[in-house]
């Protein structure tokens, strides 16, 4: 449910148990007001809307609302997300709100993006949806381009480090965005819009309310929307996007309904604009090739708006396979900005209130969700055999894929690595008279994820009396999440035969589906949590815990090579076990080292931690108020650490990664009026056991370890403002800072880095340190900062929104991108800055104009056109990229290849035509 509209009167207010004090207020405000859900679930927004309903606590400007609450809170309502690009995730809507940061991969929303929250990256916030969670169930990913479409979104809320006491989230340690969708009109009506853009932009949506039907007044709304437009910077890549939405509404009495609801979303897209992050023009001091502007491993970031496009190899076609001899591997259709990145995803979502009693209601919310989707490129298929002590295996071994027949149609098996083919030995990543590194056939071989998602948040409320209430809630999810990873073929111009290779797979020899993952978890929550508020004279108290019951049942059906996360999959029971019996495990207890392959296995991990959510709001004046809060967070390790982990015995301490906690404390003020809602606060936050890819010097290996605590703290502050009808100004702003407490293992000397004295090193072993004590974190902006500006003349409304985003730390160890021998300052090949510590700060300036077709006749009220532009002066920037701990290194004393980052997205114009009745 996204808003109610309740209808008070004396008598019913008097039955309500409503104080004087609340009544005078009551009658001081409108006789039908609207109560907002600031709030994710039923029970939450039931929860909060007794405060809202008590007074003139709903006010909104602009768009904007700083709701009364103890958490640091912000809300957009649709009158501010209707102002955005058509189509445009609600994601990039929130960059308004201060603390949060969304760098966008295009202008219109549906290529995915880059969020964080006071520091913290979008793994680590919760997303939910008409209550529900949207986070990935394995690794907490949130993915932008999978949002409802904004049209039908009443509003969104942000909660900047807490989470609501019911919300069902394995992750959320850095904050919540919840958004509801509307509630079907009383009356009949419809909208329908035609938009057209840049980059061949097209999109068209359509909304039809019923209004109320039949004898209880049934009323529901169903709305259906395509979009699709090329991506802006090369010469292959486009988007494809339908969806489909519904809601059923039924009021009851008194406030109770019930309602469900129905989400489809299609997405079809590439991958694009991820390039290295480096700006050095020729390969090597030493290497006078060019090195063009491309998402290629050898290629680099541009410079400017000038440099920014690129093409890559398409149209292109493949060589006829030949009988009898050994194939040259196909490169049309490897390229980056070839894979695609399709997605199903589908969900049914229930919300009901009952008044079991004058004191006692229930709310209810059931869901069930459906994921289909993958991500990745290609691979060179093995048409041999990998042979090992005289048994033949096929299947993913050593990061190959041995087939044992033929793969692209010649008749033969000779398209592999080895020469001769027969010989069956490991392929090798070095070119002799005996092995072709690139033999093979090319292949497609994504990720593939299949999610089915049940859950329910339940709760109950109880009055003791007009200013004390308590409620108590009971949160399911189950997520039964299957990850594989199928190979299919490529067509004969590069494009797959089918995006989804699960649909068909290729199968090897003895007829099993030969891919790189087979794994099934299930991510299993039970959490109970309870909350009371009590209301003393000026001062509001909420005191709430939630226990949450995480449980994963993991099954890993491949062999678990190393603490890093390499498996070798084969799919044939017999071939398994002798596998098994040629790679024998053992671990030792003394050194903590494995010898051989963790088999095939089933795990199942718990993890328990009560979480305590209190906070406070006084009223200094009646539209002055402070507020302070404290709540603890906990982030469950996601299902790729804890898959890792079964390379280690169950009962050993690495076979069990602890989970991320946080405590963070938020203090502030706020004004609201119906002409100011302004809101400043300042924050701390304890992030203890982050977890990270790190090395681990006992173990002498790269694995998932918690990296110890970073302390982060910083202001936040906004400001709405409507001095007339006409004319709203809105400003915000935040501050961060982060701090390392430690230096993080980073690597092991060896005798090349000891002779070179490479990192300091001085004896073979030593533990190599990544110098990360007292910097900043990477990824996350120092500040941002900006102003919205909308004024209305006669017929037309124009805004105006601006954002500045300060610099971003490349790597945690807040040094630059460099190139060449480590620390060498002479020779061939000497260490050279390839790119800045961190990424610019940058501006970016948004336009919309919308002419309202009411303002010439009545009966087009809901009739007008808007122009948008994404990006105003096209300023160039450096898009979207999540940090990382120190660059890599490619050998013992060389630097490795720079991170991939996207490019910023361009300027972007558009127009809407929106008709409603």
């Amino acid at each position: 449910m996204a808003a109610l509209h309740v209808r008070i009167d004396v008598c019913s207010a008097i039955h309500l148990g409503c104080s004087v004090k609340k009544l005078i207020l009551l009658c001081s405000t409108a006789v039908v007001m609207p109560a907002a859900a600031f709030a994710q679930s039923t029970g939450s927004v039931d929860f909060e809307e007794t405060i809202v309903v008590t007074g003139s606590r709903v006010q909104e400007v602009g768009g904007v609302q700083t709701p009364d609450s103890a958490k640091a809170k912000a809300v957009l309502t649709q009158e501010m997300i209707a102002r955005q690009n058509p189509g445009q995730t609600i994601l990039d809507t929130i960059n308004l709100v201060p603390g949060v940061s969304f760098q966008n991969n295009d202008a219109y929303g549906s290529s995915g993006g880059t969020l964080t929250i006071r520091g913290f990256d979008s793994s680590r916030i919760s997303l939910t949806f008409d209550g529900i969670p949207l986070n990935d169930s394995g690794n907490y990913a949130i993915y932008s381009n999978q949002q409802m479409d904004p049209e039908l979104i009443e509003q969104v809320n942000v909660n900047l480090g807490t989470t609501d006491v019911d919300s069902p989230t394995a992750s959320a340690v850095g904050g919540t965005v919840n958004y509801r969708s509307i509630t079907p009109d009383k009356k009949m009506g419809a909208r329908g819009s035609v938009s057209i853009g840049e980059y061949d932009f097209r999109r068209f949506f359509g909304l039809f309310h019923t209004g109320e039907m039949g004898p209880w007044g049934t009323r529901a709304w169903v709305s259906a929307s395509t979009a699709k437009n090329d991506n802006p910077f090369n010469n292959y890549g486009k988007v494809n996007k339908q969806q489909y939405n519904a809601k059923i509404y039924q009021p009851l009495s008194s406030g109770d309904f019930v309602a469900i609801s129905g989400h489809y979303n299609q997405n079809r897209n590439n991958f694009f604009g991820s390039l290295p992050l480096r700006w050095d023009t020729t390969r090597a001091a030493n290497n006078a090739t060019p090195r063009n502007v491309g998402s290629g491993s050898n290629d680099r970031y541009p410079r400017s708006n000038d440099e920014r496009e690129y093409d890559i190899n398409y149209p292109c076609q493949t060589d006829a396979p030949q009988t009898g001899v050994q194939d040259v591997t196909n490169s049309c259709g490897t390229e980056f900005d070839r894979r695609y990145n399709p997605s199903n995803t589908g969900n049914i979502r229930g919300s009901s209130r009952f008044s079991l009693t004058d004191k006692l209601t229930l709310t209810v919310d059931p869901s069930f969700q459906y994921v289909k989707a993958n991500g990745g490129g290609t691979v060179t298929g093995r048409e041999g055999v990998r042979i090992i002590n005289g048994v033949t295996y096929t299947g993913f071994i050593g990061g190959n894929y041995y087939f044992g027949r033929d793969l692209n149609g010649d008749g033969d098996v000779l398209d592999t690595c080895r020469i001769p083919a027969t010989s069956g030995s490991a392929c090798s990543s070095t070119a002799s008279a005996s092995n072709v590194p690139g033999g093979g056939v090319t292949l497609l071989a994504p990720s593939q994820t299949r999610t089915y998602r049940y859950g329910v948040i339940s709760g109950l409320r109880y009055d003791l009396n007009d200013d004390h209430t308590l409620r108590f809630s009971y949160t399911f999810d189950h997520a039964n999440h299957r990850q594989t990873g199928e190979l299919l073929g490529l067509d004969a111009n590069g494009e797959p035969l089918d995006v989804f290779p699960i649909n068909d797979p290729l199968a090897d020899a003895n007829g099993d589906h030969v891919q790189k993952r087979d794994r099934q978890s299930y991510a299993i929550l039970n959490q109970v949590a309870g909350e009371y508020r009590g209301e003393f004279g000026a001062l509001t108290v909420n005191v709430g815990v939630r226990a949450p019951f995480f449980k994963r049942k993991l099954d890993q059906n491949c062999f678990t090579t190393s603490a890093g996360g390499f498996i070798d999959c084969l799919g044939d029971p017999a071939a398994i076990a002798a596998y098994a019996a040629a790679n024998p495990y053992s671990y030792n207890e003394s050194t903590g080292v494995v010898t051989g392959f963790a088999p095939p296995q089933k795990r199942t991990l718990k993890y328990n931690k009560l979480l305590p959510n209190i906070g406070a709001v006084y009223d200094i004046t009646t539209n002055l108020s402070a507020f302070a809060s404290y709540a603890k967070g906990l982030s469950v390790p996601s299902t790729d650490n804890l898959y890792n982990s079964f390379y280690y015995p169950e009962g050993t301490p690495q076979a069990k990664p602890r989970p991320e906690t946080t405590d963070s404390f938020d203090v502030g003020l706020r004004y609201r009026s119906t002409k100011v809602q302004a809101q400043l606060s300042a924050w701390y936050t304890k992030f203890d056991d982050r977890l990270a890819s790190a090395f681990d010097p006992d173990l002498n290996q790269t694995v998932f370890r918690n990296l110890g605590r970073v302390n982060k703290w910083g202001i936040d502050g906004s400001l709405a403002y409507a001095p007339i009808k006409e004319l709203t100004i809105y400003t915000f702003g935040s501050w961060n800072k982060s701090k390392i407490k430690d230096d993080v293992a980073n690597g092991a000397c060896n005798s090349a880095q000891v002779t070179n004295g490479t990192f300091g090193c001085t004896v073979v072993g030593d533990t190599i340190f990544a110098e990360t004590a007292g910097n900043r974190e990477s990824g996350t902006p120092k500040y941002t900062y900006g102003t919205s500006v909308l004024g209305s003349l006669g017929p037309v409304d124009l805004g105006i929104t601006a954002k500045r985003t300060g610099p971003r730390y490349v790597f945690d160890t807040n040094l630059p991108v460099y190139r060449g021998t480590i620390g060498a300052t002479t020779g061939a090949t000497p260490q050279e800055q390839v790119f800045a510590a961190a990424a610019p700060a940058y501006w970016l300036v948004n336009l919309d104009a919308r002419v309202n077709m009411g303002y010439f006749a009545d009966d087009l009220k809901k009739t007008y056109v808007q122009f948008n532009v994404y990006n105003l002066f096209d300023k160039f920037y450096v898009g979207g990229f999540g940090g990382g701990l120190a660059q890599s290194v490619s050998s013992s004393t060389n630097f490795g290849n720079p991170p991939f980052v996207q490019i910023g997205a361009p300027r972007t114009l558009s127009m809407t035509v929106n008709v409603g009745f």
